[in-house]
């Protein structure tokens, strides 16, 4: 089975990334790996980190040559912050730090929003730092090597994954290019459009295709930093080119979209997931919402894409369609109220980070996780412990689906 796990702090020396289950013998470059960490790191409305950080991979295990092994695969992302940190998080001993320094105390005031007062409670920690180091976004970076690696496996077989910003603190565009072009007919195995619509997002600011509302995003983003305020907005996360059957309808933790649903609330701010029409299904009568079923005299097809390419649980062939909710980043440069665990007086929480807006990163944060989750159940299909046995086990089975 493919999985991975992540370790490492916001200030510590770095983070790591293990990946087990990849097969022998795929090509996996750092280049493409830190083409999406730079991409991570981009959005209008971040703050001074994404000055500090400039990510960078390094592969300590199970790559050879550019080439898997088939033993695990390790990443390391230095934080290049560490040597400002270096006693303050250091796993030894440090019996020598300036009290003097605030950063050096205990931090005993949770931050409205975060994991900060839960976490400490749980692990009955007096320092909330033990907390706040791990539960920081920047963990993030780990997720999006791993994905980076997926990825690159996926495109072996033309799986390719898009995603773009389709709202920021209620600036929106119903009539946008994305929506046309993907919930209505988007052309199975047509990338041209759906390639057109990201590189639009990627040359904006905000990941949005359309410049006037890009614009209008913009301008939201610098009221909000203005007032001390911080935005939410959506993303869409596209995967296009599966084969029909990923996924299965058996069991419910073997379902696609319960498994992609999971990885998106699983990262840092995320607080809704929509698969398709989402949530829209619930206004509509069930002639308006189910995808009729055609025989071109190739293969079946759908008549639309309201399902978002998941049908009971399993990949239908047309294009899979994921939408994530983002809430407004919860430190604020105008405080909310909080209370100390220690002395239980109220005070104004502290800024610990300063993004106003991080909704463009994690569009690509979303990304990495829905490939791995495909990844995941594509090596479950079609497994083999090297690329060329998968290889032939994925063309039996399309030679298969095109005679059935």
């Amino acid at each position: 089975m493919l999985t991975y796990i992540t370790a490492g702090e916001s200030h510590g020396k770095g983070l790591i990334s293990v990946i087990e289950g990849m097969p022998s013998n795929l090509t996996v470059k750092s280049s493409y790996v830190n083409s999406q960490l730079k991409r991570r790191q981009k959005g209008y409305g971040r703050g001074g980190r994404m000055k500090i950080e400039s990510d960078t991979v390094e592969f300590l295990s199970g790559i050879r040559h550019e080439v898997t092994t088939g033993a695990p695969v390790s990443l390391f992302i230095e934080n290049k912050d560490w040597k400002n940190w270096t006693d303050v998080m250091s796993p030894q001993l440090v019996e020598s730090l300036d009290s003097d320094k605030a950063k050096y105390n205990p931090v005993t005031k949770p931050r409205p929003g975060h994991a900060d007062l839960s976490g400490a409670i749980k692990y009955n920690q007096r320092d909330i730092r033990n907390i706040l180091e791990r539960s920081s976004a920047r963990e993030t970076a780990a997720r999006v090597a791993a994905g980076s690696v997926a990825r690159q496996l996926l495109e072996q077989f033309g799986i390719i994954t898009y995603s773009w910003v389709t709202g920021i603190g209620g600036v929106e565009d119903d009539n946008s290019p994305v929506k046309g072009s993907i919930y209505y007919g988007n052309p199975k195995g047509d990338k041209k459009i759906l390639h057109e619509i990201y590189e639009d997002a990627e040359k904006s600011e905000v990941s949005h295709p359309d410049e006037q509302i890009s614009e209008k995003m913009k301008r939201r983003i610098d009221e909000a930093k203005e007032n001390g305020d911080s935005l939410g907005g959506i993303f869409e996360v596209v995967i296009s080119g599966l084969p029909v059957g990923l996924g299965s309808h058996v069991h419910s933790h073997r379902k696609l979209d319960s498994l992609l649903a999971g990885a998106m609330m699983g990262i840092q701010a995320i607080k809704g997931v929509e698969i398709g029409l989402g949530f829209e299904e619930g206004r509509r009568p069930g002639s308006a919402v189910h995808d009729e079923i055609k025989y071109d005299g190739k293969e079946f097809r759908r008549q639309s894409n309201y399902a978002g390419g998941i049908e009971g649980g399993m990949s239908n062939g047309e294009d899979i369609v994921i939408r994530a909710a983002m809430k407004p980043i919860p430190t604020l440069y105008k405080p909310l109220r909080s209370v100390d665990i220690n002395s239980k007086q109220p005070f104004e929480a502290s800024i610990e980070r300063s993004d106003t807006c991080a909704v463009p990163a994690a569009a690509v944060i979303g990304e990495a996780v829905a490939a791995f989750e495909i990844a995941r159940v594509f090596l479950e299909k079609f497994g083999g412990d090297s690329i060329e046995e998968i290889k032939k086990n994925h063309e039996n089975y399309m030679n298969y689906v095109s005679n059935f």
